[in-house]
């Protein structure tokens, strides 16, 4: 018997007494599992279910466009940010134009981290960039979903405890399973070919390489957006604007 996991969200019209009850008890008698439950943004409602039957769940969809107090906005296989919205009650600002950015301010780590832990959680390559101004939190938050990941993380280069730029690693750090933490700045503005070529073959791995100040990186190499599947911003504020001019000359006077 194989199950399947579906997220079902739905808006609330009116929250009379016994309205979550009753939709629990059309669960149960349609024999549809419920794995977990949260307010998500006000009054929506998400739910993530379980059943080895998917024509119940299309019943219960039928069903429930009949409840007048609620209407069901998504009925889907889950989806990452589903699945986070469900968590943490309340779902990841997201790029209506460029669906692969994702916004997230200071006081959201938490959120982000959790976001970030279940991407490096997959195997295989994939390249997500990182924007933000100096001193958000974005090596920490990295470093913080590595740990929810369990998986290693090695800095190709960095700022975080003092310039680091890399022109090899060790056996142990050439492993696809690692994390590979790039600072888009420091790599392209002050690196010497060494340390280029080392990050052509990181590049190449079938493993995570997370890219800080993505937009710098792909001005000085022959990497574009269509080499990213995710870009994710960090700010201070929602409304902070992520400029480069006032801390890029720092690293031009090296």
């Amino acid at each position: 018997m194989e199950y399947q996991q579906w997220y079902m969200e739905y808006k609330i019209h009116k929250n009379r007494p016994g309205l979550l009850g009753d939709i629990a008890s059309l669960l149960g008698m349609l024999e549809v599992n419920i794995l977990t439950i949260n307010g998500v943004e006000g009054k929506t409602r998400g739910m993530l279910l379980q059943t080895d039957d998917n024509e119940k769940i299309n019943l219960m969809g039928q069903m429930l466009k009949k409840v007048d107090n609620i209407t069901v906005t998504a009925l889907r296989t889950p989806k990452l940010v589903d699945i986070l919205a469900v968590r943490h009650g309340r779902y990841i600002e997201r790029d209506s134009d460029d669906h692969k950015t994702f916004r997230f301010t200071r006081d959201e780590l938490g959120l982000l981290v959790d976001f970030l832990g279940e991407i490096f959680k997959r195997e295989g390559h994939q390249v997500i960039g990182l924007r933000g101004m100096p001193r958000v939190g974005k090596t920490e938050s990295i470093i913080a979903g590595s740990v929810c990941a369990m998986k290693h993380w090695t800095f190709v280069s960095s700022t975080l405890l003092r310039q680091t730029v890399r022109s090899q690693l060790s056996e142990e750090e050439i492993n696809p399973n690692n994390v590979f933490i790039i600072d888009g700045i420091v790599s392209t503005i002050r690196s010497n070919e060494k340390h280029y070529h080392l990050l052509e073959d990181i590049m190449k791995m079938p493993s995570t390489k997370v890219i800080e100040h993505p937009d710098i990186f792909m001005r000085e190499t022959q990497y574009g957006p269509q080499d990213f599947d995710y870009i994710i911003e960090l700010r201070n504020t929602p409304e902070e604007e992520i400029t480069y001019e006032t801390f890029t000359v720092n690293y031009n006077d090296f």
